[in-house]
C-alpha cells in the first residue's frame, strides 16, 4: 500500500528537523564542500556530522563525491536551496509580525505599583 502524500512529507520535514542537518544544508547552498570545510565551519565533532550527513545522503537531498581522501557533499538539486530561502522568509515573515504584537503589548502594559 503506498504511503499517502501527506504523510511523505511529513517524513520529509521530520529528516528536516535537526539543526545540524539544517546548518549543512545552508551552508551547502554555496555550492559544494569538502567534509573538512563543513567541520571547520560547524565546529562540531566528527562523528556527530557524519551522522547527520549520512541521513540527509539518505533521503537524497545531499549527494557525495570521493576525490582521494576527500569527501566533497552538495544539493542534490536546487529546490533544496529554494526550501532554505523559503524557510528564511517565511521565518522573517512570522518573527516580524511577533515583534510587532509584543511591541503592542508593551504599549498596553500598566506601570507596577
Amino acid at each position: 500500500m503506498p504511503v499517502p502524500l501527506y504523510q511523505a512529507k511529513a517524513e520529509f520535514f521530520r529528516m528536516l528537523g535537526h539543526p545540524l542537518r539544517i546548518r549543512v544544508l545552508e551552508l551547502l547552498q554555496d555550492g559544494p564542500m569538502p567534509v573538512r570545510e563543513l567541520l571547520a565551519a560547524i565546529e562540531v565533532e566528527p562523528s556527530a556530522l557524519s551522522q547527520q550527513l549520512a541521513v540527509l545522503r539518505r533521503s537524497g537531498i545531499v549527494t557525495s563525491t570521493r576525490n582521494g581522501s576527500t569527501v566533497v557533499y552538495e544539493l542534490a538539486g536546487g529546490d533544496v536551496a529554494q526550501l532554505m530561502v523559503a524557510a528564511r522568509r517565511i521565518l522573517t515573515e512570522v518573527l516580524t509580525g511577533q515583534t510587532e504584537l509584543l511591541e503592542e503589548l508593551r504599549e498596553g502594559e500598566v506601570p507596577a505599583l
